[in-house]
């Protein structure tokens, strides 16, 4: 009854004490020996830790540019201690929930609440309703692909005469984006019983707060009580290794590093052999931050992979990619260039609580299927790197 509109929507961190160098390996070559360790140092818990690498994301080369070196990533400032809630236990409209509502208030702002002021003084819903809808949802970045979805199905509900009250659409509109969103929130479960450790790949263009994220994960699985080891396979900005040291002294995880420029297969072949060594439970790699467009640097990413896999297998176990949701739609872009390179099991969507275009989950749902959306970060903390779930992530966009 209703077509599609073609309208168009707006368009380092943490480680041990330095551990000693180690030298270049063969990249492709599994016979390394482990590479010495040194016992992790903690510091203070007062410490304050760094901040949710938010550095703004590096723009898009020139057409006809091949530019193969890295972008530097600023350094990244103290982050500040996380807030607490008041109140004991978490309530669906404050805890953890309201903190998650708050920082999602711009794209709430862009999505929920114009969407129902669209429904204000509407009688019957008709075809310029579903237009003006339309529209609303292309300008929230949740994108052609699952916009079209939605906008279908409604009509279908309407010609059925299933749905007729405006005041009624917002509600059904929320049911239709908590079930594009549900195949998508897959979190991210590590085998209790596995022998050899679980390698996470961490990849990503410069400024996502890529390496921040390691961070996050290296802390999270320490407090289960979790061994870890972090390999620092960005050999290219020299600040890298160091941010990584930096997380590993905080959380008591040691680092293993290469030279300056070294060879990144060798580092992750050696953080690799370190985590069987020591009977780490997970092992995460870091890697140099790079455009999707930059092929060279892609293809180093897929030999970084095979050299994992001649150790173990079935490894990396995940290979997840870190983008920033407020780049919008060029995050789609980045995603779907570096599932093409190195297919991808997960993302995180950083930096949503400085953006109105948080719609983009929706994009990524409806357009990478078999790729889970693992974790969002909503601010600076620890406690903003979440667990992504539909259902919550719908509700603090819609609840009042």
């Amino acid at each position: 009854m209703f077509g599609f509109r073609k309208r168009k929507g707006k368009g380092s961190e943490p480680g041990t004490p330095e551990e000693e160098q180690l030298g270049e390996a063969p990249p492709e070559d599994a016979s390394q020996a482990v590479p010495e360790t040194a016992a992790p140092v903690t510091r203070d818990p007062g410490e304050a830790s760094p901040q949710d690498g938010e550095e703004a994301a590096a723009p898009e080369p020139a057409a006809g540019t091949t530019s193969s070196e890295p972008v530097p990533e600023p350094a990244p400032e103290p982050e500040p201690a996380p807030e607490t809630d008041a109140g004991g236990e978490e309530g669906k409209k404050g805890g953890l929930f309201g903190r998650l509502r708050e920082r999602l208030s711009k794209t709430r702002s862009s999505l929920a609440e114009g969407l129902g002021t669209l429904v204000l003084g509407r009688k019957e819903i008709d075809d310029d309703l579903l237009e003006d809808l339309e529209t609303q949802l292309l300008t929230a970045d949740v994108g052609v692909t699952a916009t079209q979805r939605i906008i279908d199905d409604l009509t279908r509900r309407v010609s059925r005469r299933e749905l007729t009250d405006p005041r009624a659409l917002v509600g059904t509109l929320r049911e239709e984006l908590t079930a594009l969103l549900a195949p998508a929130a897959r979190p991210l479960t590590l085998p209790e019983d596995r022998e050899g450790p679980f390698v996470i790949l961490m990849v990503g263009v410069n400024g996502t707060g890529k390496t921040t994220t390691i961070g996050k994960l290296a802390q999270r699985y320490r407090a289960e009580g979790r061994e870890v080891v972090l390999g620092a396979a960005d050999t290219f900005r020299a600040a890298a290794a160091e941010q990584l040291q930096e997380w590993g002294e905080r959380t008591g995880v040691p680092v293993i590093r290469g030279p300056e420029g070294g060879d990144p297969g060798a580092v992750a072949h050696d953080a690799v052999e370190a985590g069987r060594a020591r009977g780490a439970d997970v092992v995460i790699i870091d890697t140099a931050g790079r455009l999707h467009t930059q092929g060279n640097l892609m293809e180093e990413l897929a030999k970084v992979r095979r050299v994992i896999a001649k150790q173990i297998p079935e490894a990396p176990h995940e290979t997840m990619l870190v983008i920033d949701g407020g780049t919008g739609q060029n995050a789609l872009s980045q995603a779907k260039q570096f599932n093409q390179s190195v297919p991808l099991t997960g993302l995180t969507v950083t930096k949503l609580d400085g953006t109105a275009r948080g719609g983009i989950l929706f994009a990524l749902a409806a357009e990478l299927e078999g790729v889970a959306i693992r974790f969002i970060g909503v601010g600076e903390s620890a406690e903003d790197l979440r667990p992504f779930d539909a259902a919550e992530f719908v509700d603090a966009l819609f609840e009042e």
